[in-house]
């Protein structure tokens, strides 16, 4: 097997594991695009309960295998299907029949990392590893880890996190008919009483339909006439289905009949009443003003209800599914669909609203809480959006009677089972049910469904919210019915766990596992700088949180406060009225915990990790791509802390800056070892070592993996980190001692010297980029002579009104163009942009001939234009510069 030395000449000789040598990035982000768009088909025990920033499980099982298997005598593998035997006992007609797992392990290099990628949907075993997740979140590194047969131990700040993941680890040994017999008694107990107040008369005939979703409006009165203004962006309702799937479903505002119109940008008529209306024109306009449709007048709507107290709400609309006309055989757009509210439907709430303010026994159900004011409670630089300005002051503000009373029946109910783990998972799938139960979600009009509460990291209310039928009917998203299926889903998987891999192109499913998840397995509650934990794990395995990208004690306390009224007294940790704050290793403004916070913070933890580890362990972490500065500070807190990063990998990871609105398509995977001591260096050296470390490692990359260039310029960046930490706090220039932060730029420097791609390379990599994003502008940017603040200066993107390119056609772009012709004939025009401005002239049957002559056309400009030519597929770049048949407008 392949070995290294340690950084210091006295340091023994260890083991080189195959993640520090290579990692298939190829292989896992081409399950991960799949994996992160089915999350329930790929691993449902993830989708038991949200927990935010989650890595995909594929990402894990792949650091896992690729961490664990170090010795061969101590691997075991399994064929997913076979029980009780190795690979070596099915005989000489099974695939893969003999395994030389050594050579699979010794197999792995940068150039070629994908031998022990055999394995992967392979049933593999490992003997004597203990893994450590020290900020172990939603569990997923636990769960990957825990199927290989490591122990793993968890250990997380928040009780929510801590919660969710114990109820996945012990999932594997929980009886599926004990779940269904206690969802039956729950059922039995308490879904009539909750369902009859989810009935609407079927417009289609003399009968009941079920709600799927009740449609509100917030409305604040005029301050200048009293009129009552409901707060209306526009009267959409949703999307038309089925044979009206081109058409719009909207509310007329003179009737309130649902109407279907072809366009709701445009004048239409509503088919009851005759009444001409533009649906996109609603009493709701930019910077958060209404306007009264009697007066005209425009007031803020933030500054009204500080004037006026919360909004009223108003039932407007119902979306329907009738058992009845299905059963009759009636078409789909007959038998689910959208309706005008009728008294009945009113009746109805009141009589709900009626019994719950007399049922003062279920009270205790629900939270008694205040709101707790925070970065993202109340308007930061985090979230602009403060819940207090708009009427909320308690958690049960975010609900209404209708809902708390399906809520606290459904809880007491659960309380009384007998059974206390089966009754936590009938918890578990009530706390994620919240996520659509709640009159702080809108609905999703292009997808037809209700909206999920945590669709942005914060708390964003809107002005029309809408219902969700708390037990669920036949159809519908995320009421309490289908929240109980996804759980036990999740639990069936635990039990019997397979993989999905691509082969050729397509998705192959193992059968199942026979080793369930989470055997051996402990979790803690606590800070992790806490730990009492020496020389104790092989490996620590984790995602520590990012600066301020998410701030998860303000967002878990929406799921806490609810399961509190069960888990108060069960659990340690249950007991507060929030989860904490100040111990939370994050940037947070409210708290004024700065970036100086997070990085001390973030030292801590690492030195609780170095000394939890045993002398050759190793830690491997993702993440966030990020600048230059913040890899400074992780580079400097791991190396201050006597880590030595061994390797970096780009990886496809399912998360979003949802705050910011900008989408991140990959994090890195870093690996580190502990290490003794590191020896003097002088820059200059250093330099060279670096500079040529970035160009092999490029070479290598570029000759022998379909690596994109940013993720390549990753990898370079990793190897020069490895570089420079066998020297930190060691590397002198000009007599001082340099810093990792000031190392690290220079080591953006020498990447980018490494390479000649430029703007116009990245913009056309971009053209020939799927469902192109700002993440791609990032990651194409990286390790190149190209940066995206290059590119937006250019007008080549703009995020303007959602991410646009600026191709030829770009209204911005153009601006740009023309601004230069119109300057100084073209000396600032690049070859992009000449290539753009002819395509548009001849676009508008303008001449070009006077500018291909005046601009002498040449190799470099001919062979751009052919490569716009071959991403785009319109030869017109090419034909512009000789062919007279254009150039002669």
């Amino acid at each position: 097997m392949s070995e290294q030395s340690g950084s210091s000449s006295d340091q023994r000789k260890r083991t080189e594991l195959p993640i520090e040598r290579g990692f298939p990035i190829e292989r896992v982000n081409e399950i991960a695009a799949k994996e992160g768009r089915a999350k329930m088909h790929y691993r449902p025990i993830y989708t038991m309960h949200k927990w935010w920033a989650r890595r995909l499980g594929c990402v894990f099982r792949a650091i896992s295998l690729y961490t664990l298997l170090d010795d061969p005598e101590k691997v075991s593998v399994f064929e997913p299907g076979h029980e009780g035997g190795t690979l070596a006992a099915y005989g000489d007609d099974a695939e893969n029949a003999s395994v030389d797992i050594a050579s699979l392990i010794d197999g792995v290099d940068m150039s070629d990392p994908e031998s022990l990628w055999e394995l992967y949907p392979k049933d593999v075993r490992v003997e004597d590893k203990k893994i450590l997740d020290p900020f172990m979140g939603g569990g997923t590194s636990l769960v990957e880890a825990s199927r290989f047969g490591a122990e793993v131990v968890g250990n997380d700040l928040n009780p929510v996190a801590w919660f969710v993941t114990k109820k996945q680890l012990e999932a594997g040994q929980t009886d599926v008919e004990e779940l269904e017999e206690a969802f039956e008694q729950v059922k039995s107990d308490v879904a009539d009483e909750i369902t009859q107040y989810y009935k609407t008369p079927c417009p289609n005939g003399d009968h009941e339909a079920d709600v799927m979703y009740n449609f509100w409006v917030k409305e604040l009165d005029c301050v200048s006439c009293g009129h009552t203004v409901p707060l209306f962006k526009d009267y959409r309702i949703a999307r038309g289905r089925y044979e009206n799937s081109d058409k719009y479903n909207v509310l007329c505002p003179s009737c309130e009949s649902v109407t279907l119109v072809d366009d709701w940008q445009s004048e239409s008529i509503c088919n009851d009443c005759g009444h001409g209306f533009v649906p996109k024109e609603g009493n709701v306009s930019r910077g958060g003003k209404y306007n009264c449709p009697d007066c005209g007048q425009k007031y803020g709507i933030v500054d009204a209800v500080q004037e006026q107290g919360p909004p009223e709400v108003r039932l407007y609309a119902v979306e329907y599914y009738c058992e009845h006309c299905d059963e009759a055989g009636e078409p789909k757009n007959v038998h689910k669909g959208y309706k005008q509210v009728e008294q009945a439907d009113i009746d109805l709430f009141s009589k709900a609203e009626a019994e719950w303010q007399q049922s003062t026994d279920l009270h205790d159900y629900v939270p008694k809480e205040d709101i707790p004011e925070g970065a993202i409670t109340a308007a930061s630089s985090i979230s602009g959006n403060d819940v207090f300005k708009h009427g909320y002051t308690k958690w049960t503000d975010m609900y209404n009677s209708r809902q708390l009373l399906g809520f606290s029946k459904i809880l007491r109910s659960i309380e009384s089972l007998e059974n206390q783990n089966v009754a936590e998972y009938l918890l578990l799938a009530f706390s994620d049910s919240l996520r659509t139960n709640t009159m702080m979600v809108s609905y999703d009009m292009g997808y037809n469904k209700i909206g999920d509460f945590f669709r942005t990291n914060s708390f964003d209310p809107p002005m029309y919210p809408v219902e969700n039928n708390v037990w669920g009917t036949a159809f519908g998203r995320g009421t309490f019915k289908s929240s109980f299926d996804m759980m036990k889903s999740g639990v069936e998987y635990a039990a019997a766990p397979t993989e999905r891999y691509v082969d050729n192109g397509e998705t192959v499913e193992t059968e199942p596992f026979s080793k369930p998840i989470g055997e051996n397995s402990s979790i803690h509650l606590g800070d992790m700088r806490k730990l009492n934990r020496e020389n104790e794990f092989d490996a620590v395995i984790t995602d520590p949180p990012y600066y301020d990208n998410i701030i998860y004690s303000e967002v878990a306390d929406y799921f806490y406060v609810w399961l509190k009224t069960i888990l108060k007294g069960r659990y340690d940790g249950f007991d507060q009225e929030k989860t904490p704050r100040a111990e939370s290793i994050v940037a947070n403004p409210y708290l004024e915990k700065d970036s100086e916070d997070f990085e001390s913070e973030l030292h801590e933890a690492f030195t609780s990790i170095r000394k939890a580890l045993k002398e050759n362990g190793t830690l491997s972490f993702t993440y966030h791509h990020s600048d230059s500065e913040s890899w400074g500070e992780l580079l400097e807190s791991l190396c201050d802390v006597g880590f030595e990063v061994t390797a970096t990998y780009p990886v496809t990871a399912d998360i979003s800056k949802f705050i910011g609105g900008e989408s991140v398509s990959f994090d890195i995977v870093v690996v580190a070892r502990p290490i003794d001591d590191t020896e003097p260096a002088s820059w200059k050296s250093l330099r060279r070592d670096i500079y040529r470390t970035a160009r092999r490692t490029r070479k290598q990359l570029e000759e022998n993996r379909d690596l994109s260039r940013g993720d390549i310029g990753v990898m370079e960046m990793g190897a020069c980190f490895r570089e420079y930490s066998k020297h930190h706090g060691k590397v002198q220039r000009d007599g001082d001692i340099m810093s990792a932060k000031e190392v690290v730029q220079e080591i953006y420097g020498i990447i980018q010297e490494a390479s000649d791609i430029g703007v116009e390379d990245v913009f056309i990599d971009l053209l020939d980029t799927a469902n192109v994003s700002y993440d791609d502008v990032n990651k194409l940017s990286r390790g190149t002579n190209a940066n995206p603040e290059d590119l937006k200066e250019m007008r080549l993107y703009n995020q303007d009104d959602g991410f646009e390119l600026g191709t030829w056609d770009n209204e911005k772009r153009q601006a740009y163009i023309q601004e230069r012709v119109n300057g100084d004939g073209g000396e600032h025009l690049s070859n992009l942009d000449k290539l753009q401005f002819l395509r548009y002239r001849y676009e508008k049957g303008q001449a070009v001939q006077n500018y291909v002559e005046k601009w002498d056309v040449d190799d470099d400009m001919r062979e751009l234009a052919g490569r716009l030519a071959d991403v785009t597929g319109d030869d017109t770049y090419t034909r512009v510069l000789g062919d007279r048949d254009i150039t002669s407008y």
